[in-house]
């Protein structure tokens, strides 16, 4: 059986119903793994594909939309099935028709739903499993203190990470996270549900509803998907004022910011190589300057 002839198969059983691919297409997934849209005579698909050893990325994904999708503040594509056929590993998502973040309207409406989706709060920081940001593993063990936290859970393993970019860099990221308790002594976060990867590739307008997806979920300070949607080009200043509307922001964001940014400029130095170093050194200059005070 053609692939197509598989993955349909494995579409009927999860969904109940019969399905059969009248047409496919490549579709964009990102720089990590390959997609496609598959059209049957009532119903549209997105699969993802990888390497086989890629599935439990697609199963860690699906845990995450679905943790999405229960507070209804965002429209997510529902995760279907996931698996490994052959020589390729799947994830069948249902297939939204997507659009940018870029008007005033949509943007008001992304700041409110993301401001409602942080009033979700965990028990605990961290999560009930451990996934990826990108391609790198995400470790989410869960604990009560937000500094030690993020200190072991995601700075220090990025810093370990980049050891091959310098002991300079190493040794201050070190000291770094070793400080790091200064940062919080007058700011105690909730753990927040958190999309955990929200640059502006990873939001979109389904119809008129916020949507979401990609995500690296967990529960955590709700300024940590802030500062994210600073980075890599930004989204519209409308969306900025909705949320601060919504829920203001505490005092130390912008110093806070830095500091949650470094974790995904660290994992781009770590993925894409030497050009992320610089920036990664500067931040965390920035960042010890501002505890010597």
């Amino acid at each position: 059986m053609s692939f197509p002839e598989l993955i349909s198969a494995e579409i009927g059983r999860a969904s109940g119903r019969p399905f059969i691919v009248r047409a496919s297409r490549e579709a964009g997934g990102g720089c990590i793994h390959r997609a496609q849209v598959f059209e049957g005579e009532d119903a549209t698909w997105f699969v993802k594909l990888n390497d086989p050893d890629a599935l439990p990325m697609f199963e860690a994904e699906s845990d995450g939309l679905k943790a999405l999708a229960e507070p209804g503040a965002f429209r997510v594509p529902r995760p279907l099935c996931s698996g490994v056929i052959g020589e390729q590993a799947y994830l069948v998502l249902e297939h939204l028709d997507l659009r940018s973040v870029t008007d005033h309207g949509s943007a008001i409406a992304f700041g409110h739903a993301l401001a409602e989706l942080h009033r979700r709060h965990g028990a605990h920081y961290g999560w009930r499993r451990d996934n990826f940001i990108g391609a790198t593993p995400q470790m989410n063990t869960e604990n009560d203190s937000w500094p030690h936290f993020f200190a072991t859970a995601r700075l220090l393993p990025q810093v370990k990470r980049a050891a091959a970019h310098g002991r300079a860099l190493q040794e201050k990221g070190m000291s770094l996270a070793e400080k790091l308790p200064a940062f919080f002594l007058d700011y105690r976060p909730q753990p927040s549900l958190l999309h955990g990867d929200l640059w502006h590739g990873n939001a979109a307008m389904c119809g008129s509803a916020p949507a979401v997806f990609d995500p690296a979920v967990y529960c955590g300070d709700r300024e940590t998907d802030l500062a994210m949607t600073e980075l890599f080009g930004g989204f519209p200043q409308a969306f900025y004022a909705a949320y601060r509307e919504a829920w203001p922001l505490e005092e130390g964001y912008e110093s806070r910011k830095t500091l949650y940014n470094l974790y995904h400029v660290l994992n781009h130095l770590n993925l894409f190589g030497s050009g992320y170093l610089r920036q990664a050194e500067r931040m965390i200059d920035r960042l010890l300057a501002e505890l010597r005070g």
